[in-house]
C-alpha cells in the first residue's frame, strides 16, 4: 500500500511506516498533477505547500486517508473529506516547543535588535560606536506583560517559558475560561510548578501588552487591524508565527511607520511563498521563512505521530 509524503516526512516516520508494510513515495508530484497520479495512493501526507482541495478529493474516491505534517489542517479541505469517510490526521502537539522557542526568538531579536544589528554591523563602512550607541536602549523581556492570544498548546508552551522568565501573562482565548500552565524545572530545584491562569477580553489586554503573539488558526477577519493596533503601546512588540492574514500586514505596516507599534516578528506571512517584500526589507520586522516547527526535534515528533495514528487505521 502506498503512500505519497508529498511534502516530505522524517526518516524516522517513514522508517516506521514501511517496517508497518506501507511503501511510502517522497518524490514531489506538481499540485496540478496530483489529480492523476495521486488514485494510485491509499492516503498523502502534506505541510502546508500541497493543497488537498474538493477536487482532488472528489478524483480519489479510494483515498484511505489524508495527513497533515503540522498542526493546522487550512490547505484541506477537510470536513468535505470527513463527508466522504476519509480520515484527516494532523499532529498538534508535536512541534508546539518548538515553535514557542521560535516566537522568543523574534523576541529577543526585537528587545535588542539583533535583527538590525546583525545586518548593519557587517556592512563594510560600518561604524562600530555608532552602532553601539544607537542599539544601546534595549529592553528585557524580564518583568514585562506577554499577551498570548489563543492559548491552546502552543499558546500555553509560550506561557510557559514566559512564566519561567518572570513575566506576567495575559492569556486570550474565547473559548478558554482558565488553562493550567506547568513550569518544568529540575527536581533538585523542587520539581514543577502548575500556574492556573485565567483569560482575559482582547480589548483588556491590548493596551496591557509589552510583548504579543498569536497562535489562532486561519481567520476571516484579521485578530489584528488598524483598530486593535491603535490601542497598544508605542513600544509593544507582536509576533505572528500562526498564520499569514491574522494580523492585517497593511495595518501593521503603517502601525510600524507612524510609530504606533515597537517592532514586529513574522513567521508567516499573506501570499506565501511570495510576501509582500515591504515585510521582508522593513528594519522594524524581524522575518524567518516559516520556520516554526522546523527543528530537528519537531520533525521526529511530528513522524512519530503521523506514524502512529496512520498504522492505528489498521489500512494494512
Amino acid at each position: 500500500m502506498k503512500i505519497l509524503a508529498n511534502d516530505g516526512i522524517a526518516p524516522n516516520g517513514k522508517s516506521q511506516l514501511e517496517a508497518a508494510g506501507f511503501t511510502v513515495v517522497t518524490e514531489k508530484v506538481a499540485q496540478e498533477d496530483l489529480p492523476a497520479q495521486l488514485p494510485d495512493y491509499v492516503g498523502i501526507i502534506v505541510r502546508s505547500a500541497t493543497k488537498v482541495r474538493k477536487d482532488l478529493i472528489d478524483a480519489c474516491p479510494d483515498l484511505k486517508f489524508i495527513a497533515r505534517a503540522g498542526v493546522g489542517i487550512d490547505n484541506i479541505d477537510h470536513e468535505y473529506a470527513r463527508s466522504k469517510g476519509i480520515p484527516v490526521i494532523n499532529t498538534p502537539a508535536a512541534s508546539s516547543e518548538s515553535v514557542a522557542e521560535l516566537v522568543f526568538s523574534h523576541f529577543f531579536n526585537l528587545a535588542r535588535s539583533v535583527h538590525r544589528s546583525n545586518v548593519e554591523l557587517q556592512l563594510a563602512d560600518s561604524n562600530f560606536k555608532a552602532l553601539k550607541k544607537s542599539y544601546s536602549k534595549g529592553i528585557q523581556l524580564r518583568g514585562k506583560t506577554l499577551v498570548v492570544i489563543g492559548f491552546g498548546r502552543i499558546g500555553r508552551e509560550v506561557a510557559r517559558i514566559g512564566l519561567g522568565m518572570g513575566m506576567r501573562i495575559l492569556p486570550v482565548d474565547p473559548m478558554i475560561e482558565k488553562a493550567e500552565v506547568t513550569v518544568d524545572m529540575h527536581e533538585a530545584y523542587g520539581g514543577s510548578q502548575t500556574i492556573v491562569l485565567e483569560t482575559v477580553p482582547l480589548s483588556e489586554a491590548l493596551p496591557q501588552a509589552d510583548f504579543l503573539t498569536l497562535h489562532v488558526p486561519t481567520v476571516n477577519k484579521p485578530i489584528l487591524g488598524a483598530e486593535e493596533l491603535a490601542t497598544m503601546k508605542p513600544t509593544a512588540f507582536v509576533v505572528n508565527s500562526a498564520r499569514g492574514g491574522v494580523i492585517e500586514e497593511s495595518a501593521l505596516l503603517h502601525a510600524l511607520e507612524s510609530g504606533q507599534l515597537g517592532g514586529a516578528g513574522l513567521d508567516v506571512f499573506v501570499g506565501e511563498p511570495n510576501p509582500d517584500r515591504k515585510l521582508l526589507e522593513h528594519p522594524m520586522i524581524s522575518i524567518t521563512p516559516h520556520t516554526g516547527a522546523s527543528t530537528v526535534e519537531a520533525q521526529a515528533n511530528i513522524g512519530q505521530e503521523l506514524a502512529d495514528k496512520i498504522i492505528a487505521l489498521n489500512l494494512v
